[in-house]
């Protein structure tokens, strides 16, 4: 098998011969975007290859969730999404003999190893920028689908190399996945993801062009589409209603339907090349610079299967729609929706979404309003409980460039931990997420390193990616890990 990252071939070979041996496995997931999507492509291409198996999904995995899984009668457990940055805990339990791990993963390692270990960062693939957690499960997917076809030809019978029994048709959710990570720098996917995106454009799910690279596409109305653009913000149509209103009306365009503003995917060819040229004539005009002005334009991945004017169609808002069910524990809402089901999970999901969206703005307002305190090298705020640990990076990240809130310094977030039902083990922890933007990292940031060494500094622990990372500390020393946090950042920016 050469696969879509011919790099991981052998390794992703070992890793599906191995399940493939296995009377039953255990699939265990984060709840993000990436995990869910992760979780989606094993899940599908082990039933596919006839392997028995229940899927756990963990915010967080700690000593005390690994220990969990470890008192499990499970004698495999494959790990999506993470894993890597766990396997000194993991391989302790490995040692033990209580289960044999399969890790298919993008963090950083921990200082160990374990066999079945498939992971871009150990064959010099960046797992932050250019595969995902859910691009390594599709690659893990598509050896799995080698392996069964290898199982049939040895039985006589014939191979099938239709994509979804080569299980190609899973490239869309690993792109939906690489999406919501963040790895989309520059208004599109690089490195090892090119690989599954050019598969998911053989394979028919996956369509790809040079558009409008501004969120809700699919499913915001025009108005509020530019109302709510705030990565390039335009002035006198960015977040004000009546400008975009008046912007769109002194177009020589028919935008409504029926009395109602059309989408943006409804347009067509013409009068999108119309809307986005008068877009760019407006910032020109504002004095926006013009590397600002660049990234209104970007690579758009479409999942072609999926209905034209609907949340799953494009890749960036299905991937927000799947962070809106496991970060308010519904996980299993998440997976419905990435599995095909079109009718409850979807309503459910919906739902979950509106609601995500309500409180990511009363999150963001409240930044905005409280304003963050401004160190050095970064900038910091406390949330307490008013925001909820889950979706405390998502506001962090979504309010740079706010008033007050620069994009020249990553930003640190802090929120109080919900301590599980029954269980206030919690109650002395708070969690922390960091963002930064990917031209601070070009500059050199990498908050998996400031994160991890601020939090195990204090007593904590952490990690993550250069461009997001989040961490657990004590309670009460959220200043200590502030100041040490901002000397690495310090030194890592020069």
């Amino acid at each position: 098998m050469t696969g879509p990252v011919p790099e991981l071939a052998e390794r992703a070979t070992a890793c599906a011969e191995f399940l493939r041996d296995c009377d039953r496995v255990l699939l265990a997931s984060h709840i993000d975007a990436d995990g869910l999507t992760s979780a989606a492509i094993a899940a599908t291409a082990l039933e596919r290859a006839g392997i028995p198996f229940e899927v756990v999904f963990e915010n967080q995995l700690d000593e005390d969730a690994i220990a969990e899984i470890a008192a499990t009668d499970y004698d495999t457990v494959l790990f999506t999404d993470f894993g890597s940055g766990q396997l000194d805990i993991i391989g302790d339990h490995e040692d033990a003999g209580a289960f044999t791990p399969v890790i298919a993963d993008h963090h950083q390692p921990a200082d160990r190893d374990t066999q079945y270990h498939l992971n871009p960062l150990l064959f010099g693939i960046d797992g932050a920028a250019e595969l995902s957690g859910a691009g390594a499960s599709y690659v893990l997917a598509r050896a799995l689908a080698e392996a069964a076809d290898h199982d049939v030809a040895a039985d006589g019978g014939q191979t099938a190399t239709t994509a979804r029994a080569d299980n190609r048709d899973l490239a869309g959710l690993a792109v939906v996945g690489a999406v919501g990570d963040m790895q989309a720098s520059g208004g599109e996917l690089h490195g090892a993801n090119e690989g599954i995106v050019a598969e998911g454009v053989e394979a028919d799910v996956l369509e790809t062009g040079t558009d409008l690279a501004l969120y809700g596409k699919q499913t915001r109305p025009l108005p509020k589409l530019l109302e709510y653009a705030t990565d390039v913000r335009i002035p006198g149509i960015s977040g004000d209603q009546s400008g975009a209103l008046r912007f769109l009306d002194g177009l020589d365009l028919d935008l409504k339907a029926d009395g109602e503003w059309r989408r943006w995917a409804e347009l067509t060819p013409a009068e999108k090349q119309t809307v986005a040229s008068a877009l760019v004539k407006r910032a020109v005009s504002r004095g926006v610079p013009a590397s600002k002005i660049d990234r209104l334009v970007g690579t758009s991945y479409v999942l072609s299967e999926e209905p034209v004017g609907t949340e799953l169609r494009d890749a960036s808002e299905f991937s927000t729609l799947l962070n809106a069910t496991a970060r308010y524990e519904r996980a299993d809402v998440g997976l419905g929706v990435c599995l095909g089901d079109r009718d409850e999970a979807l309503e459910r999901a919906r739902t979950l979404l509106r609601n995500h969206r309500r409180n990511l703005s009363e999150g963001i307002e409240l930044v905005t309003e409280e304003g963050v305190t401004h160190e050095d090298h970064l900038q910091w705020f406390h949330a307490g409980d008013r925001i909820r640990e889950t979706i405390v990076g998502i506001v962090a990240g979504m309010a740079m460039g706010n008033a007050g809130v620069s994009r020249s310094k990553p930003i640190v977030a802090f929120a109080e931990k919900t301590a599980d039902e029954g269980d206030d083990a919690d109650a002395d922890a708070v969690k922390v997420s960091a963002r930064g933007t990917h031209s601070l990292v070009r500059e050199g940031l990498d908050l998996s390193v400031v994160v991890g060494e601020a939090a195990r500094d204090v007593g904590g622990d952490g990690g993550g990616h250069d461009v997001a990372a989040g961490a657990t500390v004590p309670a009460g020393r959220e200043a200590e890990f502030v100041d040490r946090a901002d000397e690495i950042v310090g030194e890592q920016l020069g």
